[in-house]
């Protein structure tokens, strides 16, 4: 579904981002996938993804920094011959009680979960305009649609790239560049596993489908999104939530 095609994936090496990537490289989608640390560290991620034939790379991009990514996903881009796919995933939490939640701790989060998106699709737009074609995807949240205690900086930079995402979707939609979010629920990752069996019954008794949601699952989403499937589709926000939400 995506031969021929080249995807950008931050925070591509673990997670739901890693299941994105994997999902894109078994569709025949060249890849660059990015990580705040060395790719070396990750070296089972990357060979996983190579193993699929297409061409991958990894570089180490902190996606917070406008400059940064400026400078190394160009290079990189330039490298791979072009860009067809962004997906902008990369995000970070640091949750507590607005009352008592530092000002770096709002600042990260916003930086990170908001801000780069900025700052790469920023990047490679002038790319996909060339082309008159592209496909943008921003992995928003069910928090940023309904809210989450303890979880106001988060939820403020979710919610802000649906309102990103559909603005730029009105911007760009005359050059066919599409852009799109996807709203993860209650997923299995690094992230939720760190949490109490209490947290984890809680968020259970929530879920219409009564069980947590898989990284592959997002991914399956983010294909329909990349493909010409969706050639049609832009501006939506697409829950994958098992029903969380409802």
């Amino acid at each position: 579904m995506l031969k021929g095609k080249i995807a950008v994936v931050t925070g591509g090496v673990r997670g739901i981002g890693f299941a994105i990537a994997d999902k894109f490289a078994s569709e025949g989608a060249d890849l660059i996938v990015t990580t705040t640390r060395d790719p070396e560290t990750y070296t089972e991620a990357v060979a996983r993804l190579r193993s699929h034939g297409t061409r991958v790379k990894a570089v180490k991009l902190n996606v917070a920094d406008f400059q940064e990514v400026k400078t190394v996903l160009t290079e990189a881009v330039s490298e791979m011959g072009g860009v067809d796919i962004l997906v902008n995933n990369a995000g970070i939490t640091r949750d507590g009680l607005l009352l008592r939640m530092s000002e770096a701790d709002w600042d990260d989060v916003i930086s990170v979960d908001l801000k780069a998106a900025f700052n790469t699709i920023q990047t490679v737009l002038p790319v996909m305009m060339k082309k008159k074609a592209g496909s943008i995807i921003n992995i928003s949240s069910v928090v940023g649609l309904v809210g989450n205690a303890g979880q106001c900086n988060y939820a403020a930079a979710k919610a802000g790239l649906v309102g990103f995402s559909k603005s730029l979707a009105k911007e760009m939609g005359g050059r066919g560049i599409r852009c799109n979010c996807i709203a993860p629920g209650f997923i299995t990752t690094d992230m939720t596993a760190s949490l109490s069996d209490e947290a984890v019954n809680s968020q259970m008794s929530r879920i219409a489908l009564k069980r947590a949601g898989k990284p592959e699952e997002v991914a399956s989403v983010a294909l329909f999104l990349a493909s010409d499937m969706s050639s049609y589709v832009t501006a939506q926000v697409i829950n994958c939530c098992g029903g969380i939400i409802i």
